[in-house]
């Protein structure tokens, strides 16, 4: 009899049994609170710095120019960051693909003198790289009297995905109010903002998409004199996410508890159906076992 009464029990524990994600199975039982008084450790395992440097390969040594911006190449190591530096000064940024890079920057007038230094994801630097030597010469700076310089102490930053991403900026020379046009890399309009004087100004973005992006930044003053500045930034996070603004965990439990409700609900449902069922099978095989004790009898008296 209890056969009839277990077997949809047990069906509807092995359906919630088996609807459990792998994780609960292998690990049924949470991790403990930490203990009063305790504390953790994040530590970083440690890494040597590249050991390769980038190489600039164009420009040439000693090449001589009239407008500005002009596009430094080279070689460098996959995935690392290439920080281009001009008489000292960081004018732009990187990452290296396929063992290249290549960027845009601005000249100061005059002597220029170009390197590059490579930075891993620990912002580790390497060699410096060979120093290329160019000169700019362009007479509209006579006329208005001040080249424009724009700089950053940041060749990279990084903020989470949906999060806001500021960037300080340097801003020398020209005449203001100037205008900035910002193209930050990740499809979206470019963003023109002013500025009347100069000096530090913050930029601000909103990444929605995790991944590595590249800033093309341009700033004109009031005589028409502009600089260019090329910068890489970092959004953290999954991009699934990111991009859709949901929270990836919540949508897997969802379907993870409808998974578990099913067969559950499924269980509820057909009980009393099986329970029904089990009773008349029960009474059916007493009255049949009945019958062939009575017809077993009846034929023992007949013999006697």
């Amino acid at each position: 009899m209890g056969a009839y009464y277990v077997l949809p029990i047990v069906i509807g524990v092995v359906a919630l049994v088996s609807a459990q994600p792998a994780s609960a199975q292998i690990n049924p039982l949470p991790t403990p609170p930490p203990k009063p008084g305790s504390f953790g450790i994040e530590a970083t395992k440690p890494k040597p710095p590249p050991e390769i440097g980038a190489r600039i390969t164009i420009p040439g040594n000693g090449a001589s120019f009239r407008q500005s911006p002009i596009r430094v190449s080279g070689l460098a190591p996959d995935g690392l960051l290439v920080q281009i530096y001009n008489n000292g000064v960081l004018v732009g940024s990187v990452i290296s693909k396929n063992g290249s890079f290549s960027a845009q920057i601005s000249l100061f007038v005059g002597r220029n003198d170009i390197n590059a230094i490579v930075y891993d994801e620990l912002d580790q630097p390497g060699p410096v790289s060979n120093t290329v030597r160019v000169q700019y010469t362009n007479t509209e700076f006579a006329a208005f009297g001040e080249e424009i310089t724009l700089t950053s102490s940041y060749g990279r930053r990084s903020a989470a995905a949906g999060s806001v991403l500021t960037w300080p900026l340097q801003l020398s020379g020209g005449t203001g109010p100037y205008a900035f046009s910002i193209d930050w890399g990740d499809g979206s309009d470019p963003e023109l903002k002013s500025q009347p004087v100069s000096g530090v100004v913050n930029i601000s973005h909103i990444y929605k998409r995790a991944g590595i992006y590249q800033i093309n930044i341009k700033v004109t003053d009031v005589n028409g004199v502009s600089a260019f500045l090329q910068l890489t930034a970092v959004a953290n996070g999954k991009a699934d996410t990111a991009a859709t603004g949901k929270d990836e965990a919540s949508g897997d439990q969802r379907v993870k508890k409808e998974i578990v409700w099913v067969p559950a609900a499924a269980t509820l449902i057909f009980l009393p159906t099986t329970y029904w069922l089990g009773r008349r099978s029960q009474i059916v095989s007493l009255r049949n076992k009945m019958l062939k004790e009575q017809e077993l009898a009846k034929k023992v008296s007949d013999i006697h």
